[in-house]
C-alpha cells in the first residue's frame, strides 16, 4: 500500500553552512565554520549535543596520542577534550599530559592522553561554546530528505515541532553518524556489514557513589584488558542501526539488561538506583560515504599529501594515521562533505575512526573546508591545509 502526497515545503531560512548532526564531529565542524565568519545552522535530533558521547553515555574521550609519548590529534580535538573536563573529570586523568608540558614524562608505559567526563556537563558546555561563536542550534530537528539540483544539494528538508520546512544552504556537512544526508542525496554509501553488538551503559548511585556501568560493546584498549574486564556479549543479535523498529527493539533489550544489572547491583548495594540511562541507541557504526578515497587500517604511518590531520588507534599503542581530505567527500555531490563516522574508510578502519578524537579531527577539517568552498572536489587542498595549520592542526607524522 502506498499513500501519494503532494506538498509544498516552505523555506524557513538560508545559511552558508548547514551542519547535520550535533555529535562531536558536528560540534567541531560548526565551530570551525563559524569561526571563519560563516552563518552556520546546526541540526540535532535530540535535545542535547554530543550524540553517543553524551546521550549515549559513552563518556570516554579516547586518546589524542599514539601511546608512545607523541600527541597526534590537535586543534579542536584537543580543545573539546579540555572542555569536557573543565568542570571536573569522572575517571581517567592523564596527569602526564594535562598537568605537564614535559615530553620526557610521556612514554609507552605512561597514561595515554584520554579522559573520562560527565555527559551532561559537556553537553551544556558545548552548547554554550557554540552559541558564543554564533552557531544557530535547532534541537529536536530531523533532516528527512534533500532537494538535489543536478550535482548539488539545493535544500535540506527538516521536520520538527513546527512541521516540515526546508533550509537552503550553500554547503552541507553530514555529521549525522549514519550518513543520512549523503544517502538522501544519492551519493555512494556503504553499510557496516558486521552489524553492532548490544550495549547498555548506564550510571547508578549507590554505596560507592556515582558510577558508570559499561555493559556490552565496551571500548577497552587492548593493553587494559584483563580477565576481569573482558567484554561479555549481552546478545548474539547484531543491529544495523538503520531501521526504526530494530532500534526500538534494541533500546528495549538495553533497558532490560540495565534493569537486570541494577538488580544484581542491589544484592550488595541495596539502595542503588539508576542515575542516568542512555536516551539513544548505543550504535557505533551504520553507514558511511564511499568517497574519492577510502582509508584502510593497513595505511598506518603513511604520508598523504592531502592530509587534514592525524588520528591514532585507540585500541593499541603505536599506529598513527594521516587522514586524507579525499575521504571526506564524493565527487557526485559537489557541496556535500562528511565528518565523524560518516567518512570513507574500510570496515576494519571504521572501528578506529568512529571515536571522539577522530570525529573532532574530521569535523574541524570538514567545517573549515565548508567555510572555504561550495565545491569540495575543486578546493585547493594546500589552502585548506594552510588554514588548518594556522588553527593549530598538525598534518603529518613527520612533524611530531
Amino acid at each position: 500500500m502506498v499513500i501519494r502526497e503532494t506538498r509544498e515545503t516552505p523555506v524557513s531560512r538560508k545559511c552558508d553552512v548547514l551542519v547535520c548532526g550535533g555529535g562531536f564531529g558536528g560540534i567541531a565542524a560548526a565551530l570551525a565554520a563559524a569561526r571563519k565568519g560563516k552563518d552556520v545552522v546546526l541540526l540535532e535530533k535530540e535535545y542535547m549535543l554530543g550524540g553517543l558521547g553524551t546521550a549515549g553515555l559513552v563518556t570516554i574521550y579516547l586518546p589524542l596520542c599514539d601511546g608512545m609519548g607523541h600527541q597526534v590529534s590537535f586543534g579542536i580535538a584537543e580543545e573539546l577534550l579540555r572542555l569536557s573536563v573543565s568542570m571536573g573529570h569522572e575517571g581517567e586523568w592523564p596527569a602526564n599530559w594535562m598537568e605537564s608540558d614535559d615530553p620526557a614524562g610521556r612514554t609507552e608505559k605512561d597514561l595515554r592522553f584520554l579522559v573520562r567526563y560527565n555527559p551532561q556537563l559537556f553537553a551544556m558546555l558545548a552548547e554554550k561554546l557554540l552559541l558564543q561563536e554564533g552557531v544557530d542550534i535547532l534541537y529536536g530537528t530531523y533532516a528527512v530528505a534533500v532537494h538535489r539540483e543536478e550535482d548539488r544539494i539545493g535544500a535540506v528538508m527538516i521536520e520538527n515541532k513546527s512541521g516540515r520546512q526546508a533550509i537552503v544552504p550553500d554547503t552541507v556537512v553530514d555529521a549525522t553518524g549514519d550518513c543520512d544526508i549523503a544517502w538522501f542525496a544519492g551519493a555512494p554509501t556503504e553499510r557496516f556489514r558486521q552489524g553492532n553488538l548490544l550495549a547498555a551503559w548506564y550510571y547508578a548511585c549507590g554505596d560507592k557513589g556515582y558510577e558508570l556501568h559499561t555493559l556490552g560493546a565496551c571500548d577497552i584498549p587492548d593493553d587494559q584488558k584483563t580477565g576481569d574486564n573482558e567484554v561479555e556479549k549481552l546478545s548474539n543479535k547484531r543491529f544495523t542501526g538503520l531501521e526504526g523498529e530494530e532500534l526500538s527493539r534494541m533500546m528495549q533489550l538495553s533497558h532490560r539488561e540495565t534493569m537486570q544489572d541494577l538488580l544484581k547491583l542491589r544484592e550488595t548495594q541495596p539502595n542503588a538506583v539508576p542515575a542516568t540511562i542512555a536516551s539513544i541507541p548505543q550504535i557505533r557504526m551504520t553507514r558511511r560515504i564511499s568517497g574519492a578515497y577510502t582509508l584502510h587500517d593497513t595505511e598506518m604511518h603513511t604520508r598523504f599529501e592531502d592530509s587534514v590531520g592525524m588520528v591514532s588507534d585507540w585500541r593499541k599503542r603505536g599506529p598513527v594515521y594521516e587522514v586524507p581530505y579525499r575521504t571526506l567527500w564524493s565527487p557526485q555531490v559537489k557541496n556535500l562533505i562528511t565528518a565523524g563516522r560518516c567518512t570513507s574508510v574500510t570496515d576494519s578502519m571504521w572501528d578506529i575512526m568512529r571515536v571522539i578524537p577522530c570525529c573532532a579531527v574530521t569535523g574541524q577539517a570538514a567545517g573549515t573546508a565548508a567555510a572555504m568552498t561550495n565545491d569540495f572536489a575543486a578546493l585547493d587542498v594546500f589552502q585548506l591545509q594552510s588554514q588548518l595549520q594556522r588553527d593549530g592542526v598538525v598534518l603529518h607524522e613527520s612533524e611530531i
